[in-house]
């Protein structure tokens, strides 16, 4: 009789092992599979392993009021690609006291400032529409050299997608809509 109960005492402890090896397996399977799911939804999109495709549009640079010596100016920027990108640089030969990055606020006195930030992102499949109320380019113009309708040229450098060159429009403060 104890011979009977060993046996089946192994072939039980075997049956044990077998199932808990089967569910030791089973993870990483369905782990797996739900991975390569993903991938296939993401790459049947289109969006796997593309680049930054960066678009700008929408220049406009506001003709400085007497007097001031900096003044804002607004793009566009469409990121078309699978990536994200970063505006870093700005840079215009029409503008020589330089350019900066800037983020407007609101204070709680109701009074508004610019403060410089180091860079923009853009998203992947995102725009960014510079406006007063948000990010913006702080241009130091030099006095009386622009007039509305002028174009004024302007390369903006990204992280990834290199330089874009473009003109923005001289445009008078109040005559466009954000």
């Amino acid at each position: 009789m104890n011979g009977v109960l060993a046996h089946l005492a192994a072939r039980l402890g075997d049956r044990r092992r077998l199932t808990d090896t089967l569910l030791a397996a089973l993870v990483p399977v369905a782990a797996s599979s739900l991975a390569l799911a993903g991938l296939t939804t993401w790459a049947g999109t289109g969006n796997a392993g593309s680049p930054a495709r960066i678009r700008v549009t929408e220049g406009r640079v506001l003709l400085p009021v007497a007097g001031a010596s900096q003044t804002a100016a607004f793009f566009r920027i469409t990121n078309e690609g699978g990536s994200a990108d970063r505006l870093v640089d700005v840079t215009s030969p029409d503008a020589p006291g330089g350019i900066r990055l800037s983020r407007h606020h609101m204070s709680t006195a109701a009074t508004a400032y610019r403060s410089p930030v180091d860079s923009i992102g853009i998203q992947a499949g995102k725009s960014v529409a510079m406006s007063p109320y948000g990010v913006d380019l702080t241009v130091t113009a030099p006095a009386g050299a622009w007039r509305p309708g002028d174009l004024v040229s302007f390369t903006l450098t990204f992280s990834r997608s290199g330089r874009v060159e473009l003109p923005a429009v001289v445009v008078r403060p109040g005559t466009i809509a954000f």
